[in-house]
């Protein structure tokens, strides 16, 4: 699909336009992150078919020319988003960092290499009793996705859905506390990871390491509010901040705290273009 027609960047709150304004007149001074599902890449039932949408990642490499940093914070394994988004060695990108798994896996670009946490124990356990637990709730046509470091369960393909999930969800979070590990649920999907690590919490980190004093995130799913809750403190605390939502049908929690709201990854995409022609025009 090809983008086309002009796109204007208007924030609807005060605090969006601050941080935009913030974004343009300063841009070397800004840090940019975007989720990945849902967010770069569309939503698909089989999620290692999730490829961003075909303007995304031309978009980030032209506004990594103007910006201090860019990054990818997503839930997947930051080799996982490398490969799917093929973002070794794109031009444009050579400073991108990737963390996945919410912040305990980073990519960089400039080296190529991945660093890792260890897996935490109670994983093993929770990867062994799952399918268990999925066929005594007759769920056992669910995808089950083995992360490495997490485990998710996707429903997305089943015939009714949200009616899964939410059968799924007391059961899976009984399992997830009795392995020491957290259950967190998502579009259609519940996945168990590691607590105490959160995208907002990874973001935070990034602002520490480059010093930006203005940051944006753009993200779609219940995952993305720490990083949401993060740029609204972040503003508490003399940065700027712009918050932007891939817009879905299916869930509307970020939307309501967003300071932009656009349709999906096409979307996205299309905000990326307009503030990279910003951008330019300022230059």
């Amino acid at each position: 699909m090809t983008l086309s027609g002009p796109v204007t960047l208007e924030p609807t709150t005060d605090e969006g336009r601050a941080g935009l304004a913030a974004i343009v007149a300063e841009p070397r001074r800004a840090l940019l992150a975007f989720d990945y599902d849902g967010t770069l890449a569309p939503i698909v039932p089989d999620p290692t078919q999730a490829v961003p949408h075909p303007e995304a990642i031309g978009a980030l490499a032209e506004l990594a020319s103007y910006v201090g940093w860019v990054a990818v914070v997503t839930g997947r394994p930051a080799a996982v988003a490398v490969e799917l988004a093929a973002l070794d060695g794109v031009r444009g990108l050579e400073g991108l960092v990737v963390l996945g798994h919410y912040g305990l896996e980073r990519w960089d670009a400039a080296t190529g290499t991945v660093e890792t946490a260890e897996a935490p124990p109670g994983l093993d356990r929770a990867r062994a009793e799952l399918p268990g637990l999925l066929a005594g709730l007759d769920l056992g046509a669910a995808d089950i996705e083995d992360k490495g470091l997490a485990v998710a369960v996707h429903v997305r393909r089943l015939a009714d859905a949200d009616r899964a999930l939410e059968r799924l969800d007391g059961p899976l979070r009984e399992l997830a506390a009795a392995c020491g590990l957290a259950a967190e649920p998502g579009r259609r999907v519940i996945e168990v990871r590691p607590p105490g690590m959160d995208k907002g919490r990874a973001l935070r980190g990034l602002v520490v390491e480059t010093g930006a004093r203005a940051v944006g995130f753009a993200g779609d799913d219940l995952g993305d509010l720490a990083a949401f809750a993060e740029v609204e403190r972040l503003r508490s605390e003399g940065l700027a901040g712009l918050l932007v939502c891939s817009g879905s049908v299916e869930q509307t929690a970020l939307c309501e705290r967003a300071d932009l709201v656009v349709d999906g990854p096409e979307g996205v995409s299309r905000v990326i273009k307009a503030l990279v022609s910003e951008l330019r025009r300022e230059r």
